[in-house]
């Protein structure tokens, strides 16, 4: 049977990246639809379809092409009669149909979110734009009549399969996304896989840190971390890229504790980072948030936000703590528990959410409807 895999668009990193990697190495013959393709030698020697929105500069401009967005996937023209339809969505992959010969393929959407622009603006700042306000009303209806057609829905978290049902009014299954974990635990010591480069510059940092690290934007919550340190009165590492660089330097040099900045440090840094770092903290309101579960894969404790799809992956007392705020007394007593966790039962917790069982269930569901 001949298979169509959807991503909305690729980039270098991302955690929807990394579900689409699993999608596309389960089945190896399936095509790949994008948007646009910033990421050209991911999947080299497989045929990875375009929208014409890549050939233009609505590419590198998300919020002028969202409105655009949806209508590109509804009327796209397939030269190849799929069988069935693989859409990793999380603003409008889900709107594809790609019908073909008067007939429609089975179709079956991982749903990472209900595009937060539309549902969740409070979550995503984004979605406080003019632009955003101005089309929000048309997308909704759009975006609910698509999905309320004949696909199979599977939600990343128990988090999201309950905002499906409170705005497409759909059910869904619970597959958690794929995180390296038994790769991640299998390196007793990431330190020995660094360039010298960065050895010296991981030697740099203090023996006893907590960690940060995501995307360098609002909702991500990377100043709460620095507040957090100071609470803790403990060094504090900020690990990523993004856009609000600039102010989180401001944020680092104008705090009461050392914070140290690294811009895009490779996985294994990273990895490296997770193992010496007393607590990984990540604040935002997350879908599912890879991260903390690979945190957890590399021993280190994790002190995640309440509400959540974290809330899910992070066993409280076990592998860290559930915050409902990040400030006041109750902070630092949260890190002093974190930190002396069994960093082995943290590593255990995590398996769970290895590859392989993403894998597995993926089969199950699309293979076990077709």
């Amino acid at each position: 049977m001949t298979g169509l895999i959807v991503h909305e668009w690729i980039e270098k990193r991302g955690g929807a990246e990394r579900v689409l990697d699993q999608m596309a190495a389960q089945y190896p013959d399936a095509d790949i639809a994008c948007l646009w393709n910033d990421d050209r030698d991911r999947y080299s020697g497989r045929r990875v379809l375009e929208s014409w929105m890549s050939r233009t500069p609505l590419r590198r401009r998300k919020a002028l092409a969202l409105p655009l967005m949806s209508s590109t996937w509804r009327h796209w023209k397939a030269d190849v009669s799929y069988d069935w339809i693989l859409a990793s969505s999380y603003v409008f992959a889900h709107h594809a149909s790609f019908p073909s010969k008067g007939s429609s393929p089975k179709k079956f959407v991982y749903v990472h979110t209900p595009a937060r622009y539309l549902w969740a603006p409070e979550l995503d700042p984004r979605g406080a734009s003019l632009l955003a306000r101005s089309v929000a009303p048309m997308l909704r209806i759009q975006d609910r009549a698509a999905a309320k057609s004949d696909a199979s829905l599977a939600a990343n978290s128990k988090f999201i399969q309950e905002r499906i049902a409170s705005t497409w009014d759909r059910e869904s299954r619970v597959i958690y996304p794929p995180v390296d974990v038994r790769r991640i635990g299998s390196v007793k010591d990431w330190r020995e896989e660094l360039s010298s480069v960065e050895r010296d510059q991981l030697e740099s940092l203090p023996k006893a840190f907590l960690l940060g690290a995501s995307r360098f934007v609002q909702y991500k919550g990377l100043d709460k971390v620095i507040a957090i340190g100071e609470a803790s009165d403990l060094p504090v590492v900020i690990a990523g890229s993004g856009p609000l660089e600039q102010a989180l330097r401001e944020r680092a040099e104008s705090a009461s504790v050392p914070v140290f900045m690294l811009r895009s440090p490779s996985d294994n840094m990273l990895f490296a980072l997770y193992q010496l770092a007393l607590a990984f903290v990540f604040p935002p309101v997350e879908d599912f948030g890879i991260m903390p579960v690979e945190a957890m894969a590399a021993g280190c404790p994790v002190l995640v936000n309440s509400t959540g799809g974290t809330s899910e992956s992070v066993t409280e007392g076990l592998s860290g703590y559930h915050l409902e705020r990040f400030e006041g007394k109750e902070v630092r007593a949260a890190v002093d528990k974190a930190a002396s966790l069994d960093r082995s039962r943290v590593q255990e917790s995590a398996l769970r959410f290895d590859s392989s069982r993403f894998r597995t269930e993926l089969e199950e569901w699309v293979v076990g409807s077709l």
